[in-house]
């Protein structure tokens, strides 16, 4: 789970954009900056649009968790507008 200090520094949106549904693997290029939450074991990483996610020797799963998945949790304002 994201932490932030107060609502009144953090925009909300209804989650209908296609951005917040899809799944990146392991070393994908990340296509926005943000937060990014691994669907199977819930483990956060910050990532910069342009980067690569982390390989998939970053942490692993069991069998339970299923494949490594990364989904945008927190969509950083990088323009500054």
């Amino acid at each position: 789970m994201a932490w932030y200090v107060a609502g009144t520094n953090v925009s909300t949106c209804d989650g209908s954009e296609a951005v917040w549904k899809t799944e990146y693997g392991p070393a994908q290029t990340v296509p926005l900056s943000g937060i990014y939450k691994c669907q199977g074991c819930k483990r956060e990483v910050t990532s910069n649009e342009g980067d690569r996610f982390p390989p998939q020797n970053h942490h692993q799963h069991s069998a339970a968790q299923g494949s490594i998945r990364w989904r945008l949790l927190v969509w950083t304002n990088t323009s500054g507008n």
